[in-house]
């Protein structure tokens, strides 16, 4: 996992002339950067919406082709650039980029918590967490364990989940309907309830997973309306409904 902090520079984030071996051996060499890094990795970025305009091109040309390419004073090289882009950020601080928030996969909406016990449960359990991180970890390993053998063993029986045609149809008529631009919100549709399946130990999709994920891989899709006041995930949901009862 490589963090991609908001005051990267270019070169940091694609590569760039190696100063050290050139000055002191006389050659020219390439030194990668954090795009390199991340390749068959995650690449995370807090506060993805503060982005300079520049970085984000760099991450849109990289997401869309899988790889990266640096021309640095005589020196052209390509090499794969191939990672899961995960970001976070407040929307309130300033929207994102309609190109680059398409290539987010899935959006997650986080609130503040509004039950009291809940609240005092996640105040006493940071205060756990400083007082001794260590014990605090090892009180979650056994979940955490289990958690990572649910998933190994999910990705091993992925390719061997199936869908109904009807139900891929009627992702693209909810897709259609909602005027989702291009095909991504399909695919991850189809992909995310997929993996939703494998996850629960099935080997078929059902109808309720596609309800599980769909608002998810498509509430940032849809066009923004300055008077909607429902949220994006509700018309996700409500149209998921007219069109799969």
């Amino acid at each position: 996992m490589v963090d991609l902090p908001l005051g990267a520079t270019e070169d940091r984030v694609c590569g760039t002339i190696d100063i050290e071996k050139a000055l002191t051996e006389g050659v020219k060499a390439f030194e990668p950067g954090l795009l390199a890094k991340a390749n068959r990795g995650i690449l995370y970025v807090d506060e993805v919406n503060l982005l300079d305009d520049h970085l984000v091109d760099v991450l849109l040309d990289s997401a869309a082709s899988g790889w990266n390419t640096v021309e640095r004073e005589g020196i052209s090289i390509s090499h794969p650039a191939r990672f899961i882009l995960i970001g976070s950020g407040n929307p309130e601080e300033g929207e994102l980029r309609p190109q680059l928030l398409d290539r987010f996969g899935m959006h997650a909406q986080v609130g503040t918590v509004r039950d009291a016990e809940l609240r005092v449960k996640i105040v006493e359990e940071r205060a756990r967490f400083d007082k001794n991180p260590k014990d605090f970890r090892e009180s979650y390993k056994a979940e955490q364990e289990k958690l990572q053998s649910q998933i190994s063993s999910a990705r091993s029986g992925l390719s061997s989940v199936q869908m109904d045609q009807d139900l891929k149809v009627k992702i693209s008529k909810v897709c259609a309907e909602l005027n989702v631009d291009g095909l991504r919100g399909d695919i991850v549709t189809n992909r995310a309830a997929k993996a939703l399946a494998a996850l629960k130990g099935r080997d078929k999709v059902t109808a309720e997973d596609i309800a599980t994920v769909i608002p998810n891989c498509l509430r940032h899709r849809l066009r923004k309306d300055p008077l909607e006041s429902i949220d994006s995930g509700l018309l996700v949901i409500e149209k998921f409904y007219e069109v799969f009862t």
